[in-house]
């Protein structure tokens, strides 16, 4: 996707440092629910994770990272935009190239993160079951989302 000064493109470790700093911008202004330690330990495992192992997309803006998007198997692992992008389409940019290019069908997504369950819930995705903790252990519900193709 290219329009103007807008694209998206696969990861680059080049990209690493951007989308590490547009993950802690986005969880801090969205997962206001986590306890500050949790926040730590997670900021952890986000830094130590290798991004060259999951299908990773950018959104970039004037060549910097804006948003970034992890796929794997159909399922969307991962979505953060840095928050002044918040609310002007590219989150829908983002999965409406995942589901197009990728048949992306499902996300999972923190039940108190309600902007992001109604974000998702616009473009078509149903909750059909729900978990006490997310795939780390933490006591924060998940719900799994899948895409309404019907």
């Amino acid at each position: 996707m290219t329009t103007e000064n807008i694209c998206i493109q696969k990861y680059r470790h080049s990209d690493r440092e951007q989308i590490l700093k547009v993950w802690e911008r986005s969880v801090a202004a969205t997962h206001h629910f986590l306890d500050p330690g949790d926040f730590e330990e997670i900021r952890k495992l986000v830094h130590g994770i290798d991004f060259d192992q999951f299908e990773v997309y950018c959104l970039k803006e004037d060549k910097e990272v804006v948003g970034f998007i992890g796929l794997a198997d159909r399922k969307i692992e991962m979505l953060f935009l840095s928050p002044d992008h918040f609310g002007k389409g590219f989150g829908r940019k983002l999965v409406e190239f995942a589901v197009s290019a990728h048949q992306t069908d499902s996300v999972d997504v923190n039940e108190q993160n309600r902007d992001a369950v109604e974000f998702y819930e616009k473009l078509g995705f149903m909750a059909y079951e729900r978990r006490e903790t997310d795939d780390l252990g933490f006591e924060y519900p998940l719900l799994r989302m899948s895409l309404d193709r019907v």
